[in-house]
């Protein structure tokens, strides 16, 4: 597995209080206006995220804006979760002379179209968070994968839920039963981080020898307002039963908060642990006020500047790891790895995103 240097962690400065707005317009005509001066001069590297207004992956696209600065013209469209939109700006970028291609798929089973476009013109393709079957990245040699290991971040959920658990039983078991019972708000169904997020979080739980019992389970497509809609209706129908909410990333995780406050959650006595996904600083802010558990950072700022890296070395003809501190694995992957996050040392989340 990849594995960063001491310090590698790239100072990225984000408002994070903004979230881009649903909706965003796509434009071929690429993110570096202002940006990148002498564009025209510089490789063109065309590029789409699923969705703009995406909690993580707008932290994602600034640290791809932020490295891409004097390297490459950086064309960067949103898809707006339209998986056919996001192949006519494939077919435009390549058109518009794109030397690489950088992918965030709407859809993970769309990449043998997008390789089978990039491959008729011999450019090189780096996908980037939504992995593509491995067989159908195996089948270009020029089309490689920027992400994570999709079970790690389950993994590490559930050791966190266990320990938490143990650490405060007499506090979340409200039935005294020793059994958790919980709620999970699963991400796009279908897609690799959520079935690996929902599969081993709990799964973990019980290797750890705690008895779970599962209340409600439901997606909520990374979305914080169907979070909230969701854990609405579950507050209505199990109210304390519930004892744990297991969210696939913290955009969810935060939209259950906003729940749980409305039925008088964190205050006084009434309290509910929360974890997620992600470490974006809504979420960091959440654990500081004691409204969130913990969550597990998915570094944006490092899978957006290996993205950049990859693709700006792939659009000059060269080896795709040169001068560059990344490694691929045998899949012709970067592996940036996950890292638990909780007060005890929220400064590691904190630090991603400076």
């Amino acid at each position: 597995m990849f594995k960063k240097k001491k310090g590698f962690i790239l100072s990225l400065t984000v408002a994070s209080s903004i979230l881009l707005a649903a909706g965003c317009s796509s434009s071929t005509g690429g993110s570096d206006s202002g940006k990148n001066k002498g564009g025209d001069k510089l490789p063109a590297v065309g590029a789409t995220i699923y969705k703009f207004d995406d909690n993580f992956m707008s932290y994602v696209r600034r640290a791809m804006e932020a490295a891409s600065e004097g390297k490459i013209n950086l064309m960067l469209n949103d898809s707006q979760n339209d998986q056919a939109k996001q192949i006519e700006q494939v077919d435009t970028l390549i058109a518009k002379g794109a030397k690489s291609l950088a992918i965030n798929l709407v859809d993970p089973k769309a990449a043998q179209t997008i390789i089978d476009k990039a491959k008729a013109k011999d450019i090189p393709v780096i996908f980037f968070n939504k992995e593509p079957d491995s067989s159908v990245l195996q089948g270009y040699e020029k089309a490689y994968y920027v992400g994570t290991t999709s079970s790690e971040s389950g993994v590490i959920q559930g050791e966190m839920i266990a320990k938490a658990w143990e650490a405060n039983i007499e506090k979340y078991d409200k039935n005294g039963d020793g059994k958790i019972q919980y709620v999970l708000l699963k991400g796009e169904p279908g897609h690799p981080d959520a079935e690996a997020r929902t599969t081993f979080a709990v799964n973990t739980i019980k290797e750890k020898g705690i008895e779970v019992e599962e209340l409600a389970m439901d997606t909520a497509m990374w979305d914080a307002t169907k979070a909230t809609e969701k854990m609405d209706a579950w507050i209505a129908k199990f109210n304390e039963q519930i004892e744990f909410v297991i969210a696939n990333n913290d955009g969810m995780a935060l939209g259950a908060i906003a729940s749980l406050e409305k039925a008088g959650y964190f205050s006084g006595d009434k309290f509910m642990p929360v974890v997620g996904v992600d470490a974006i600083p809504e979420a960091l802010d959440m654990i500081e006020k004691s409204k969130m558990f913990g969550t597990v950072l998915n570094d944006a700022t490092n899978q957006g500047k290996a993205t950049i890296d990859l693709a700006t070395n792939a659009a000059n003809g060269k080896d795709v790891l040169e001068g560059t501190d990344w490694t691929l694995d045998d899949s012709r992957a970067v592996r940036v790895p996950y890292v638990e996050v909780t007060i005890d040392n929220i400064q590691v989340g904190k630090d991603a995103y400076k």
